[in-house]
């Protein structure tokens, strides 16, 4: 019996995840919680197969459960889901062993085959994963990704650098396509696994 734990305070996140993990195929139980205080608590008792966490910048005791449950049970496999310019938490988490990150925006059809994936116990990979021996960043592309998993805007980076927002945005769309992704988040999480960051 595979078993799934979602915590997210919000109801109706808990819903629509609740539905996309229902159209998994293998998966035969859920069970949700609201708050992180019953995270591990439920995760002692249940031994889920799959954690499914929210983490939000407003709500930072999601990334703290986080560490908590993985510093209890290194080998939990767990994904985090949050905003796409929720960059730092996500990065942080992405180096502290969570199996994957999802954006709260993506479709059903997605969930669903991301966490497939993750329930195969592989890292759910970016749309076009790379691997290291073919991305090769510049030194202003490495600059522009330390400065984004920092959480930095791009008017904050390009003051750093002395560059114009326009250049910046040049060096983001080149990082993007690079490293096959679509957003910050998925940009900074990908630097990690190519090993750009450490």
């Amino acid at each position: 019996m595979t078993t799934v734990l979602i915590c997210d305070d919000r109801r109706h996140v808990r819903e629509r995840l609740t539905r996309a993990m229902a159209a998994v195929p293998g998966v035969k139980h859920l069970d949700c919680v609201a708050r992180v205080d019953e995270l591990s608590i439920r995760y002692a008792r249940v031994r889920a197969d799959l954690v499914l966490i929210g983490t939000r910048r407003a709500v930072p005791v999601g990334v703290e459960s986080v560490r908590r449950l993985l510093a209890a049970d290194p080998g939990a496999n767990v994904v985090v889901f949050g905003e796409p310019d929720d960059v730092p938490a996500i990065a942080t988490l992405i180096a502290d062993g969570v199996r994957g990150y999802l954006r709260c925006d993506v479709s059903r059809p997605e969930v669903a085959a991301a966490l497939a994936i993750a329930l195969a116990k592989v890292s759910i990979p970016t749309p076009r994963e790379p691997s290291v021996s073919t991305v090769e960043l510049t030194e202003r592309e490495l600059q522009v990704l330390h400065g984004m998993s920092e959480g930095k805007s791009n008017g904050e980076i390009g003051r750093e650098l002395s560059l114009s927002g326009n250049t910046i945005k040049t060096h983001v769309r080149g990082l993007f396509g690079k490293l096959g992704v679509r957003d910050r988040a998925q940009a900074v999480a990908q630097g990690f696994r190519c090993g750009f960051m450490t």
